[in-house]
C-alpha cells in the first residue's frame, strides 16, 4: 500500500508540472494588459509607456514566458505563491481568508448531494419500473435540464425577493448566530446540492441494477436475512465501486460550479476572488487557484483510488 501510494504521488506530481505550464501560458494568453489599469489615460500625468514599462520590469512581465514560469515555479516551491497584481497582498493569504467559505458551502453542497442522490437512485432500483422509479428519473432529467444558474435565479426570486423568507447574498448577517448562518446556507448549498445530485441518481440506479441480480444477493435472501439487510450490507457495499469514481471526479465539479453559485449569492469564497482575478488580469491570483483546483483533482482520484481497495478486498490483492 505504501509503495502504491508513493508511485500514485509521483505521477500526481508529474502531471501537477504539466497543468501548471499549460495553465501559466494559457493565463497568460488572456487578452488585456494587467498593468495598464493602473494608469487612466484620461488621468494619469506624466510618461505613461514609460511608467508601464517600469511596472512591468518591476512585475517581471518583460521577461520571456519561460524565465517568468520558472521564476513563478521557484516561488510556489518555496511556499510562495506571488502577490496579487491589483491589491499587492500575499496570494497565500487571500486564498486562505476565502477557502474556509468555500469549503463551507463545497461541504453542505456534496453532502446534500450524496444524500439525496445516492437515496434516490436506490429507491428508484428497488422500485424499477414502477411510478416511483419514473418520478425519480423525471425529476432529475428535468434537473439536469436545466442550468444551476437559472435554477438559482427563480430561487433569489421566489424565496428572496417575492416570499422574503430566506436571505440571498453574504454568507451571515453580522451577529446573526447559527440560526442565520444556516438560513444563509440554504440556498446556494441546496441548489449546488441538487445539481450533483443528478449524476449520483442515475449511477447509484445502475449500480444498484447491476448488484441485485446477482446470485450472492439470491443466496443471502434465501439464507433468511432481510431484504435492508441484504440491500445496504450486502449490495450497496458493491455498488459503491464504480460511484466512488463519479463522486471523485464530480466533486472538482462541484468546486468550479461553486464558483457561479457564489457569484450569484455574493458568497465571500474562492470563486469571487477567480472571477475578479479574471477581470482585473490579475495573472498571480489566477494561478493561484487554478492550481488550488488542479491539487483537488489530483488528491480526489488518489482518495478514490485507495477507497476502492477499503470497499473491495480482492482489489488491494
Amino acid at each position: 500500500m505504501i509503495l502504491f501510494v508513493a508511485r500514485r504521488l509521483g505521477v500526481s506530481a508529474v502531471t501537477l508540472v504539466g497543468i501548471s505550464v499549460a495553465l501559466f501560458a494559457l493565463t497568460r494568453a488572456i487578452p488585456g494588459d494587467p498593468v495598464s489599469m493602473y494608469f487612466d489615460p484620461l488621468n494619469f500625468a506624466g510618461d505613461r509607456e514609460a511608467a508601464m514599462a517600469a511596472l512591468r520590469q518591476e512585475l517581471g512581465l518583460d521577461q520571456p514566458l519561460p524565465v517568468q514560469y520558472l521564476a513563478w515555479a521557484g516561488q510556489v516551491l518555496q511556499g510562495n505563491l506571488g502577490y496579487s497584481i491589483t491589491s499587492g497582498r500575499s496570494v497565500g493569504e487571500l486564498i486562505a481568508g476565502r477557502l474556509g467559505a468555500t469549503a463551507y458551502l463545497m461541504l453542505a453542497g456534496t453532502a446534500l448531494s450524496l444524500l439525496i442522490g445516492i437515496t434516490g437512485g436506490i429507491v428508484a432500483a428497488l422500485r424499477k419500473n414502477t411510478a416511483t422509479d419514473y418520478l425519480i428519473l423525471l425529476f432529475s432529467l428535468i434537473l439536469i435540464s436545466v442550468p444551476s444558474f437559472f435554477v438559482a435565479m427563480v430561487c433569489i426570486y421566489v424565496f428572496g425577493l417575492r416570499l422574503g423568507v430566506l436571505p440571498t447574498a453574504g454568507i451571515n448577517t453580522p451577529g446573526g448566530g447559527w440560526g442565520d448562518a444556516f438560513r444563509h446556507l440554504v440556498l446556494p448549498a441546496g441548489i449546488l446540492g441538487l445539481a450533483g445530485a443528478v449524476g449520483y441518481v442515475r449511477w447509484a440506479r445502475s449500480s444498484m441494477l447491476d448488484v441485485l441480480d446477482q446470485d450472492y444477493l439470491i443466496t443471502a435472501r434465501s439464507k433468511g436475512l432481510s431484504r435492508p439487510r441484504v440491500v445496504l450490507r450486502h449490495g450497496l457495499r458493491n455498488a459503491l465501486i464504480p460511484l466512488v469514481t463519479v463522486v471523485a471526479m464530480s466533486i472538482p465539479g462541484l468546486f468550479g460550479g461553486a464558483v457561479i453559485i457564489e457569484q450569484l449569492f455574493a458568497w465571500p469564497g474562492t470563486g469571487r476572488m477567480a472571477v475578479d482575478a479574471i477581470a482585473n488580469r490579475d495573472y498571480p491570483v489566477l494561478m493561484g487557484f487554478v492550481l488550488l483546483t488542479a491539487v483537488l483533482v489530483l488528491v480526489c482520484n488518489l482518495v478514490a483510488d485507495l477507497t476502492y481497495g477499503l470497499i473491495d478486498p480482492r482489489i488491494r490483492l
